[in-house]
């Protein structure tokens, strides 16, 4: 029986950290993350902003996934558009998988009358992905009675990987409503980790669209309330993710619930003031990996809203949600 139970943890290893390609990292406060979500939205903000995002995905599990975001973009009248800076940093199976990626990003603001505009973004960024050799098991290193008790011969290869990829975005917004779509990896580079291994990164596709529904009268000892229902929808070889949900704001309060694909429901409450914002959500998971095993996932997110001169007379709110 433990030769089973050992051929099985091998064999589930090699087939998840070798073979398939790698996923890539998903924030579920999609908005407080925006240039990740779509470079197009560089710039988007009155004033630059810093982004800051940590993800803890299925902390009870023994191959947790851990995603960490930092960013920073803004308005530059002189060039009609944003620019921005992003940086994440995932790990795979406590580390076994580690991906660090710096993305320089341009978004060309687009005023097309006098209630719609458009902005097309563009991110070109490095990847650095590199293996933890010492966290793998091999059939060599199995000793029927004892277990992992030896050094194994095997010989993977390339434990580090460096490439660059591109991606493009685009949206459209008027007052109360607005769209986008992006496309990630459109250089498909090859992330294998595989000595003459091939695994490039597909094409994903994102679609999102949202809106901003006044709910009351706003008065002076009073603000009114927002209804913000949105969709994202992505793409990736095959695999759709569909993201339905919506954020209630009053004041300074945000309240956000989202269902995707039949696999979690993501509850998220933030506090958002003219400087400060600060976000928190939960994933139930509601699939077949439920909830006691995975445990969930925690997302917490903080942004810094910088001073910043009064906005030219070209620029337009974008209005869209925080979290």
């Amino acid at each position: 029986m433990k030769k089973i139970k050992y051929l099985i943890i091998l064999i589930f290893t090699i087939f998840n950290i070798l073979k398939i390609n790698a996923q890539e990292p998903t924030f579920t406060q999609f908005y407080a993350n925006p240039i990740y979500l779509n470079p197009a939205f560089a710039g988007s903000n009155k004033c630059p902003r810093i982004n800051m995002n940590y993800r803890n995905e299925w902390p009870n599990l023994s191959g947790n996934y851990i995603t960490y975001s930092a960013s920073y973009d803004q308005y530059a009248k002189n060039i009609n558009g944003g620019i921005g800076l992003l940086a994440t940093y995932d790990q795979q199976g406590k580390g076994t998988i580690n991906t660090s990626m710096i993305g320089l990003i341009y978004s060309y603001h687009l005023k097309v009358n006098r209630k719609f505009s458009m902005l097309f973004g563009a991110r070109a960024s490095y990847y650095q992905k590199s293996l933890d050799r010492n966290k793998l098991t091999f059939g060599d290193m199995i000793d029927p009675r004892k277990g992992f008790i030896y050094n194994t011969g095997d010989q993977i290869g390339n434990q580090s990987k460096q490439f660059f990829n591109a991606s493009l975005g685009m949206v459209g917004f008027s007052k109360h409503f607005f769209f986008g779509l992006a496309a990630f990896n459109l250089n498909q580079p090859n992330e294998s980790l595989i000595t003459n291994g091939a695994s490039p990164q597909k094409i994903r596709l994102t679609a999102h669209a949202g809106a901003d529904i006044k709910i009351g009268s706003r008065s002076r000892y009073s603000k009114p309330t927002s209804l913000m229902p949105n969709i994202i929808f992505q793409y990736q070889q095959g695999f759709m993710e569909m993201n339905i949900g919506t954020y209630v704001k009053h004041g300074n309060l945000t309240f956000g619930a989202w269902y995707r694909n039949k696999d979690a429901f993501i509850l998220s409450l933030g506090i958002n003031t003219k400087s400060f914002r600060l976000g928190y959500s939960y994933d139930v998971t509601v699939s077949k990996l439920n909830n006691g095993v995975s445990g969930g996932s925690h997302e917490v997110s903080l942004g810094l809203n910088l001073s910043c001169r009064d906005k030219p007379i070209s620029y337009r709110n974008l209005s869209c949600p925080s979290f």
